[in-house]
């Protein structure tokens, strides 16, 4: 299993400095990826409870460097580690221009790129982008048209209900061909499902592992159902780790967790078919030497492992 860090990007980590800096220092540790979140605002009263813990959004949110920007800056100070959006909202922009910037730093990176897309959960968000809440899967589908037929086509033509691209050259292409790989966030049966028809793979968060296993099969299925390869899917884990000091109960684990806690949990990822987690501590701390301790002492027990 592949082993990833958040690159720093929101609260007391939004610092284009600190972005260079750790993401050489998580290169030359040993991870493979490093991921970048999307976040607009944090609203006074929101329109809708955070997904997880207590229902609260966590403050640091209302701080949040640029997904892409992060990456173009993690991009240009490694050379091989592998870089992720978990998740980009992709329907808070026009697709023509998501795909040009996705090809622009596909680009650059050579080729480093894997790009999640997710479709958010806090309303406010897409009434200040000005996008309709409803209709966000249809929103989605045909936003992955457009973008696949920007990346893959000669000529790029598009007649949907909400794009028309006349007949057009669009020849910036990217490095991965025909496109780079599209990873989906989604935590319902027809979230997976849509995975299973056209994605490369699966977006999650840590979840009590029979609903993990129980909603990856429908990817799989509906994979295999459609004529796909079922095992060409990845399945991708977020991590966001509250560290302590003494061992936490083993409820409380993976949202808390010693350091060798929450590399034991990662492991049975894997054994439930994860082909990669990444950990995010921004939720959970300020410091910066905690951000990369943490990141030392992790790999270096799973790589120990």
């Amino acid at each position: 299993m592949q082993i990833g860090y958040a690159v720093p990007q929101y609260g007391a980590f939004t610092d284009p400095d600190f972005i260079r800096q750790a993401s050489t220092d998580l290169e030359a540790m040993g991870y493979n990826s490093l991921w970048a979140g999307d976040r607009i605002m944090l609203p006074l009263e929101p329109s809708d409870p955070y997904p997880g813990g207590d229902g609260e959004i966590p403050p640091a949110f209302g701080t949040f460097f640029d997904p892409l920007t992060a990456l173009t800056l993690a991009a240009v100070s490694t050379r091989e580690i592998r870089l992720g959006t978990s998740t980009l909202n992709a329907l808070w922009q026009p697709p023509v221009l998501l795909a040009r910037m996705l090809t622009s730093l596909d680009l650059l990176s050579r080729g480093r790129l894997d790009v999640g897309i997710g479709l958010g959960w806090l309303r406010d968000e897409y009434t200040a982008t000005g996008v309709p809440w409803q209709g966000r899967g249809a929103r989605l589908e045909e936003t992955l048209d457009l973008m696949e037929a920007v990346w893959s086509s000669e000529v790029v033509e598009h007649k949907g209900a909400l794009w028309t691209v006349p007949p057009s050259h669009i020849d910036l292409k990217p490095f991965q061909r025909p496109r780079p790989p599209i990873l989906l966030a989604g935590y319902t049966p027809p979230a997976l499902e849509r995975i299973g028809r056209r994605a490369d793979g699966w977006l999650c968060a840590a979840m009590p592992m029979p609903y993990l296993t129980f909603l990856w099969d429908v990817a799989l299925q509906t994979a295999a159902r459609v004529g796909r390869d079922p095992s060409a899917l990845r399945m991708v884990v977020r991590v966001n780790p509250k560290i302590t000091d003494s061992p936490a109960p083993d409820d409380q684990v993976p949202h808390a967790g010693t350091v060798q806690q929450i590399g034991d949990y990662l492991l049975t990822l894997a054994q439930a078919g994860a082909h990669e987690a990444f950990v995010d501590l921004q939720t959970a701390t300020s410091s910066r030497d905690q951000f990369l301790d943490v990141a030392h002492e992790l790999i270096t027990r799973l790589h120990a492992d």
